[in-house]
């Protein structure tokens, strides 16, 4: 064949959504299966999420019962829609506008939302387990694959906290660190299950809103309280049915008798003798070591935690239930002749207030929150003076989501926020092998507050022109957030 008969050979595209620079062959995609060459463009494979919502304020689910003109024939109020960043795209390189900046009116005032797509360096995600056992000591590595992601942070109430990611496990080790720690925190972020690993501790299997799973057994209840909250709710309930009762707590624990719950309730002292450090009147600390038996400690006799009876208080046949703080350990004693706790069957009323904590215990689940920072590359997709937009998300003149849903962001310098990944649409997140997490952020404010602070005015397009966006995928508006046009949101909107 003549040289000039030859098909051309097919182009590479090179693509510049993030510093990895892929050269994608023609119908195939980029390393982080986001961008893909598609007959020679460069194009964002997913679909851009737009959520819609078709409640009407108030409960008013048609216009004339509402304050905007009725058009007749027209039964329901139109639907309102919010843009995402769930698809959008990025900024890369830093300068250019963000993908989507989109205007609209809300109750007669001009709004826009700057959509994009954060490439998250600096990121990483907090777990909240909840559970009473003993996970691992306190700043022990935490480990997927084999490889450190993350390490175990405080024990707070009925939970044991997780701190998974940041730049130093993204960039900072190993090139295997990175990319597990990268791939740990996607799955995690997107609602998948985990198995994670704590040096000198526990096997977890972690999923955002499902029971975690501690060494192969699944939680099933979080505490209702530490050992002297327990005392204190039921203290009422305990009162002329029985004597004395321990709350056994690797924290806290409670004796009835001593608790000022007992003593309100004029229950006399039996001569109860704890190990451990008192610390009031009815709390002890560390009467065993952490671990997986009653109540998060090691103990799986609780009369280990105690010592002889005060015999000038003690007397034959006193009656003693032993309770862990979520009601799933339970024994009855009755204090034979020599003072010493025998076993004994429980009675009915009394099991019965064992039935009643176990009631009051929350079903045990993981919590999976993102934290990022919000650079100054990705500020300058939405301004061409970064520090302005900060200024405006702490002046509450602009409001941050992630994927809609309603974020947290830390005062002092930054704009750094933290979201519930369970209220983000699904799949939200995707990745960079730079290694960094992709994840959606928006900005709402006025449109004038928009210009004054050096916005991307060029780049405005309104709602309405998104019609045409192939891309687009509509999805329901989650009833548990907050839509982030209402006026009410904004300081404005508040003032005489």
């Amino acid at each position: 064949m003549a040289e000039e008969e030859r098909e051309p050979a097919p182009a590479l595209v090179v693509c510049d959504a993030c510093p990895v620079r892929c050269r994608i062959k023609p119908g195939q995609a980029g390393a982080c299966d986001r961008y893909a060459n598609v007959s020679g463009v460069l194009t964002r494979v997913d679909p851009l999420i737009v959520a819609e919502r078709t409640a009407a304020r108030d409960g008013a689910m048609v216009p004339f019962l509402g304050d905007q003109d009725w058009e007749e024939g027209r039964l329901l109020r139109p639907a309102e829609r919010f843009v995402t960043g769930v698809g959008a795209g990025t900024t890369y390189p830093d300068y250019k506008p963000a993908p989507f900046i989109v205007a609209s009116t809300h109750d007669g005032i001009d709004m826009v939302t700057v959509v994009t797509e954060g490439i998250f360096s600096y990121c990483g995600v907090k777990l909240k387990i909840d559970t009473d056992r003993h996970l691992g000591p306190e700043t022990a590595p935490l480990r997927a694959e084999g490889e450190p992601v993350g390490h175990v942070t405080t024990a707070e109430y009925g939970s044991q906290m997780l701190s998974i990611g940041g730049v130093h496990h993204l960039t900072g080790g190993s090139k295997k660190e990175g990319n597990v720690t990268c791939e740990t925190m996607l799955r995690l972020c997107n609602r998948e299950p985990v198995e994670l690993a704590i040096d000198g501790g526990s096997r977890l299997v972690v999923e955002a809103g499902k029971p975690p799973v501690i060494d192969g057994e699944a939680e099933v209840r979080m505490r209702v309280g530490c050992g002297s909250a327990t005392i204190g709710m039921f203290a009422p309930a305990w009162a002329g049915r029985v004597d004395e009762v321990v709350v056994v707590d690797d924290h806290i624990t409670g004796v009835l008798s001593e608790h000022e719950a007992g003593r309100f309730l004029g229950i006399q002292p039996t001569g109860i003798y704890m190990r451990g450090r008192r610390s009031t009147p009815g709390r002890y600390f560390r009467v065993a070591e952490p671990g997986s038996g009653w109540g998060g400690t090691d103990v799986t006799d609780p009369l280990a935690i105690l010592g002889p009876f005060n015999t000038k208080q003690a007397r034959p046949g006193l009656t003693m239930l032993m309770v862990s703080t979520t009601g799933e350990d339970a024994a009855y004693f009755v204090l034979d002749e020599a003072l010493r706790p025998v076993p004994a069957a429980m009675p009915s009323d009394l099991a019965a207030t064992v039935a009643l904590i176990r009631e009051n215990c929350e079903p045990a689940l993981c919590s999976v929150i993102f934290m990022a920072g919000a650079g100054g590359s990705l500020r300058a997709g939405v301004t061409r003076n970064p520090v302005r937009l900060t200024r405006s998300v702490k002046d509450a003149l602009t409001r941050v989501t992630s994927g809609g849903a309603p974020v947290w962001v830390w005062p002092g310098g930054g704009i750094t926020f933290m979201v519930d990944v369970s209220r983000m649409p699904e799949r939200s997140f995707g990745y960079v092998p730079t290694p960094a997490l992709v994840a959606p952020i928006e900005f709402t404010l006025r449109l004038d507050d928009y210009a004054a602070l050096g916005g991307h005015t060029d780049s405005v397009l309104r709602a309405e022109d998104l019609a045409s966006e192939e891309r687009k995928r509509t999805i329901g508006w989650g009833s548990d957030n907050p839509w982030p046009l209402a006026p009410e949101h904004f300081p404005w909107s508040r003032q005489g």
